[in-house]
Order: C-alpha cells, then structure tokens, then sequence
C-alpha cells in the first residue's frame, strides 16, 4: 500500500492505493484532512501538484479551475475507482454531481484520460496552473513595495537566485524561513518563498550543515528554490504591514512615525567665500576630477567686499574629496558651511503608524479588538501609570516587530508592537502609555493574507500563490 500527499492550495488528502484489479481498475481511497468537507462553491481556487504511485508507476496530477459547480460537496472520507484501459480518450463534458456516488456516477461524471499508465483526473479542474518567470514576479513585487522603502541595515530583496532559471508555478508566503516551513515549500513543490524576515542576514564565510540558516541556503540552492525578502519595506508602504496593524484599532486620522524619504542619490551643500572669479574657476577644475562628481550644482552671487560667495551641491559619495580641495584654499576654508540636502518627504511611507480614534475605546476593548485582529487568545498588557482597563484610549501608536526605537518617542495613550525589553515597558508606563505586546511575528504574521490577495491580484492569478501553514512563532503561552 502506497501513501502519498496531495496539495490543494489548503486542502491536503491521501491518496492510498489499496489494490489494482483484474480488470485494471484502481481503488483509490481519499481522506480529505483539511476539512471535514469541502464545498465546491464560490470562486475558491484550488491546485495541484504531480505526484505518483512508485509502486504502480502511475501519475496523477491535479490541475486549476476558476469554475466550480455548486452543488458538488465531498464529504470527510470517499471511496472511489478510476477505470483504466489500454486507449486514450477523453470523457464527454461534466455535468453537475452530488456526493455520495457510485463507481458508474465516477465513470460518468469524471474527465479521466487513460492510459495503461497515467491518470489524468480533471474533474472539475479544468486548466493547468500558470506560470511567471522569476524577473517578472520581482518586478510586481517592486512595483507592491518597493525595496528602496526598506530600511538602510536591512537585508532585503532576492536572497537566494538558483543556477538555473525555472518558471514559477507556485510561491509560499511566509513570516519566517524556518526548516518546517522549508520541508513544506518542499513537498509542495514551490519555486520561490517569499520571507518577511530574511533568513540570511548575516555575511556567510561558508555554506556548511553546522548552521541551521546555512542549511536553508543550501537546500533552496539544490531544490532550485529562489528566497525573496521584503521585510522594512513592507512595513513601510502604504497599505504595509504598519497600516494593518492599526488598522485592528478601527478608523481615524493616521500619520506616520519615522518618515520615508525618496531614494533619490543624497547630496551636501557646501556654501563658502571666494575672492574672484580665476580662484573659483581654480577650484572647479580640481572638483571636477574626483571620482563621483561628475556632475554638481553651482550659484555664485557677489558679496559685500567684492568676492563671490558660492554655494555648491554635490553627492555625498563625493563629499570627501570636494571638501578636501576647498579646505586647501585660504579663503574657501574660512568660509566654508556643509549642510545634508534633506530629500523629499515620501507622504505616508515609513516606519510606525500614531492613529487618532474616530471613536475612543477602553483599554478591555482595545485589547479584545488586537486579539481578533491578530487571531490570538492572549496578548501581554501593561497599564499606564494611573490607567485603569476602563481608562479611554483616543490614541494608538503601533509598529510590527520590535517597535520600541520608533514608539518610544510619542506620546499616545496606547502602545501596540510585538515585543519591548523590560526597560522599555517601564519607561513607557511611567509616561502614562499602556502597551500591548503580541510577540514579535504575531505583530506582523497576519499581514500575509492581506498581501497574498494583493500579489494574486497584479499576478492576474497565474500562479499559485500559499501561505504558509507551519510558520508560527517559536513563543507559546502555556
């Protein structure tokens, strides 16, 4: 008796080959361990993957519909047969079912080409899944969030790209890469897993099996899986991961904590005095030859004394060196004033969200409120200092992860992250500030079916797009 697993975008069952009869018939037994049972209705959307009965040297392989006929339920556990004979031939069209049916309503109602050798059972699947290729999938995912929204420490993007191109059929949301969540991309055949926490962080010296995150690198690049990480960029765009972490507070007027800023190249402004023209034009020829400053900014206005005062804007990358040439110069140096070139305000990108309340709400409610958003039983609380659970709360800061750096500056009657220190807790409630903490990944783990609708969306629903069903995170209250 074989045993092997079927995925169905959520929907898991066994396919248990019992016995191949005379008359080549074989017995297929489903166990459907997902749901106690499934409605085809609505527009769920299911798929499979190919696997095969080593023992019998058959295929199955269970494709995409996007239709579905209402009145077909399989319950918990069917028994039924796929005759098989020598000729190939497709059935006629399906017409509508209901379970429980016999072997000749199997027959009737199921598209099955046969072979000697392969099954393939359409069913209702009537379309095989789509497929992108890995540039287009990360051009969608720019285009979602993009990666210059990231924080400047973070590790962000294409983390691990396989040696050979393969189209992707099926990617895997998930919180965190961990080796349960690695053996599930696996089984379920993905081709790329999109990480909100980038595995490799770290700079790797060597790729060896004594580090469980040099393990990961290693069995993406011999599965020919990519890793994709987008981690502070989502929490910074609009509509991120932020957004709907105070979105679980209801409706207000929200701003944003730390502020993103357009990625444009950064530039100084250097202002400072010089005697005339001919020491100036001096100047300008050795600032033209440093490496990176090819091009610059230049005014000139004549002051008081008959000089030229002087304001010159270059890249950062080439600050060094002009202020290096400017110094050399007697007058330029007495003079001279750096200031950074503050770039343009990107309006409502950035780290942390302070919401006001349309309506204020008591702390017991706020609490139940973040436990529905976030899918959790308990959450950790610490009263302000004179707060009651009955005490009102008409302002909210939040920030997925561990928020500390960018709450603790605010003043808002309640904190939400997902983890602080001890320290933090403290220097908060001593303010007055109440604070909720979820743990670190509960903060950000349910922004994954948000995003997945999103990609599914700009995807045109080509590929196969899973969240992850072993991500948790690793703190349990017991």
């Amino acid at each position: 008796m074989t045993t092997m697993p079927v995925n169905l975008r959520g929907v898991g069952f066994y396919c248990i080959v019992l016995t191949v009869l005379s008359n080549s018939v074989v017995n297929v037994h489903c166990f459907f361990t997902a749901f106690p049972l499934l409605m085809f209705g609505g527009s769920r959307k299911l798929s499979g993957r190919l696997f095969k009965f080593s023992c019998l040297n058959l295929s199955c392989n269970i494709f995409k519909t996007n239709r579905f006929y209402r009145s077909v339920k399989l319950p918990f556990s069917h028994h039924c047969s796929f005759p098989l004979s020598s000729r190939s031939f497709l059935a006629s069209p399906l017409e509508p079912c209901s379970f429980p049916f016999s072997e000749h309503s199997v027959r009737s109602h199921f598209s099955v080409l046969r072979s000697d050798k392969v099954i393939r059972y359409f069913s209702y699947f009537t379309h095989p899944a789509g497929e992108m290729d890995l540039k287009a999938v990360l051009d969608v995912l720019e285009e979602l969030a993009p990666l210059s929204l990231a924080e400047s420490w973070d590790n962000v993007g294409l983390l691990v790209e396989p040696s050979k191109p393969r189209p992707i059929k099926t990617i895997m949301l998930t919180n965190d890469l961990t080796m349960a969540v690695m053996d599930e991309a696996v089984t379920m055949n993905c081709d790329l897993i999109i990480s909100y926490h980038p595995p490799l962080f770290r700079p790797f010296k060597r790729l060896v099996q004594k580090d469980w995150k040099q393990q990961l690198a290693v069995r993406a690049l011999e599965g020919g899986i990519a890793i994709f990480s987008p981690h502070t960029s989502w929490d910074s765009v609009i509509g991120g991961v932020n957004d709907w972490l105070v979105g679980g507070m209801g409706s207000g007027q929200t701003s944003v904590l730390s502020q993103a800023y357009t990625s444009t190249q950064q530039k100084h402004r250097l202002e400072f005095s010089i005697l005339n023209e001919g020491e100036l034009d001096g100047l300008l020829e050795q600032i033209k030859c440093i490496e990176g400053n090819e091009s610059f900014q230049l005014s000139t206005v004549k002051n008081e004394v008959g000089g030229q005062q002087v304001v010159l804007t270059c890249a950062s990358s080439a600050l060094t060196g002009v202020a290096q040439t400017l110094l050399s110069n007697l007058h330029a140096s007495k003079s001279l004033n750096i200031t950074q070139v503050q770039q343009p305000p990107l309006i409502g990108c950035g780290q942390g969200r302070l919401r006001v309340l349309d309506e204020p709400v008591s702390v017991a409610a706020a609490v139940q409120k973040m436990k529905t958003h976030l899918g959790l039983p308990h959450l950790r609380l610490a009263l302000g200092n004179q707060k009651t659970l009955d005490s009102l709360v008409k302002t909210v800061a939040v920030c997925a992860g561990s928020g500390a750096s960018v709450v603790q500056c605010v003043k808002a009657d309640l904190c939400i992250t997902g983890e602080m220190s001890h320290h933090e807790v403290l220097d908060a409630v001593a303010k007055g500030t109440s604070v909720i903490l979820s743990d670190h990944s509960n903060s950000e783990r349910g922004y994954l079916v948000v995003f997945k609708e999103k990609l599914a969306a700009k995807l045109s629903h080509a590929v196969n797009i899973v969240v992850s069903e072993r991500d948790r995170d690793p703190l349990q209250v017991v």
